[in-house]
């Protein structure tokens, strides 16, 4: 942070001290502000936060703590000497041999220790630098600001102007917001790109805004910035996401070392509810794609159904030592580093297969599961992921399948005569053309079949998740992006 003394009141010559009467090394140096307040080389004590003290000599109030912030104070006491406006010098805490040569004064506290460490400056406290830089001016917010009456509800102005998913968002103060962009060390004016649908430029700024409202944390920014940017590729069409009348939206899938670091869960209830960086970092994206790009229901969103994960679906995959890569290292991410999976996909539905102890076995009844997505007799169409549950995935793990051998036997036995899916056949209108009488059909197209491994160490079961399918072709692919800082 850089020091404004020419806008603070400040002595252009002599000495500052910075104290507060809650420290014992600040009440200690009672003594030693007289002696420096006996010299004609002038001596000006802040007081952050009790204007009578010291008692020894007179203290200007600096209870707004603007003093403070403005010359970087992170200790109490802090002596400093200025000359012509400028600093030349500062002593941290109590060390008689540092003050003395500051001040150029000798026999500095006798009797007194000769160290002392001091106390955290009130400038300091968690959260206060913030509201400081908020408070005179020291922020870099270009977003246009909104007034709220003092007695308005903060929450409800947000309802009010449609910023809401339909669930309570954080009003975003500037203070919040300020603290959320310290979780990232890219410019909060950088543009990421523009948000469909309205193709509107978006900065970091007005990510940052958006996960504050989500309710993140600003450890979480970085994981937000890429999900945003991985929506943004033209592979992953987010604007047909929207418009679709299918029930899709962005899910995110997170590996690496952040995923720890922010304590997302990879577990017990992974999809649900009840951990924070989880629910939190999804929904963050869809108001970006709301309240940024305009993209709301009724609205671009045509969504003739829907489904709950729309408000926000993250997860972490569970990384466990295996045989089998993290799912990101498999789409091309560096061994050790983290990234974001962007997948357009519809609600879950469960498999529940408690009896297959062989990879054959669990392989075909998953793969039954799988053939009723969308509709039994429409195939090639909706891509799947499977969310392997941790008993699920050991069967094929004690059996030292590889992640490149299981896929293989999806594909054969998702491939089937299409004589059995057209349409007409089992009194069902819905199917394939006749001109695919006699071929066979994979039910998902190559590369439309992806693993990821979440979930509680109890119960045999898996998720399994369709995806976009646009007349009868892929609409969205997987879009994997690394997260930077």
């Amino acid at each position: 942070m850089s020091q404004h003394t020419e806008s603070m009141p400040t002595p252009s010559d002599g000495l500052i001290v910075i104290a507060k009467r809650d420290c014992p090394t600040c009440i200690m140096l009672e003594p030693v502000y007289a002696q420096l307040a006996e010299d004609n080389d002038g001596l000006t004590i802040y007081t952050q936060d009790d204007p009578s003290f010291p008692e020894s000599v007179p203290a200007v109030d600096d209870r707004e703590l603007e003093v403070s912030y403005r010359l970087d104070i992170e200790t109490v006491p802090t002596l400093i000497r200025i000359q012509d406006g400028e600093e030349k010098g500062r002593a941290i805490g109590w060390n008689r041999g540092e003050w003395e040569d500051l001040s150029g004064k000798g026999g500095l506290g006798d009797g007194l220790p000769e160290n002392q460490p001091g106390c955290g400056s009130k400038s300091v406290d968690p959260g206060m630098p913030e509201i400081l830089a908020v408070r005179f001016g020291d922020v870099s917010l270009d977003a246009r600001q909104i007034e709220v009456g003092a007695v308005d509800d903060e929450i409800e102005a947000c309802y009010d102007r449609g910023w809401s998913d339909g669930l309570p968002v954080v009003p975003p103060t500037p203070v919040r917001v300020l603290r959320m962009l310290q979780g990232t060390t890219r410019d909060s004016q950088e543009i990421i790109g523009e948000i469909p649908p309205n193709l509107v430029p978006c900065t970091v700024e007005k990510v940052a805004i958006n996960a504050v409202m989500a309710g993140c944390k600003p450890e979480y920014l970085p994981v937000v910035l890429a999900a945003v940017e991985a929506a943004l590729d033209p592979a992953f069409s987010m604007h047909g996401v929207l418009c679709t009348t299918h029930f899709v939206g962005p899910i995110v899938v997170v590996n690496g070392p952040i995923a720890q670091r922010i304590g997302m869960n990879c577990g017990v209830n992974a999809l649900g509810q009840g951990n924070r960086a989880n629910s939190t970092i999804g929904r963050a994206l869809q108001l970006v794609i709301r309240n940024v790009g305009g993209g709301r229901p009724g609205e671009i969103d045509r969504a003739t159904i829907g489904n709950p994960g729309k408000v926000g679906l993250c997860f972490a995959e569970d990384e466990s030592k295996t045989i089998w890569k993290p799912f990101a290292e498999e789409r091309g991410v560096a061994p050790g580093k983290s990234a974001v999976t962007l997948y357009a996909g519809e609600g879950q539905m469960g498999n529940f297969d408690q009896l297959s102890r062989e990879p054959q076995s669990l392989t075909r009844s998953l793969a039954m599961s799988i053939k009723a997505i969308g509709h039994p007799k429409r195939a090639p169409g909706h891509d799947v992921m499977i969310v392997m549950g941790h008993e699920h995935f050991r069967v094929y793990d004690r059996a030292g399948w590889t992640r490149e051998r299981t896929m293989q036997e999806f594909e054969e036995v998702l491939t089937m005569p299409a004589d059995d899916l057209l349409r007409g056949v089992g009194g069902v209108a819905e199917g394939l053309p006749a001109s695919m009488a006699g071929k066979t059909v994979c039910k998902v197209r190559s590369g439309g079949l992806n693993i990821v491994r979440a979930g509680g160490e109890a119960g045999l079961m898996s998720a399994l998740i369709g995806g976009w399918a646009a007349s009868g072709e892929r609409g969205s692919d997987l879009v994997t992006k690394e997260i930077g800082t």
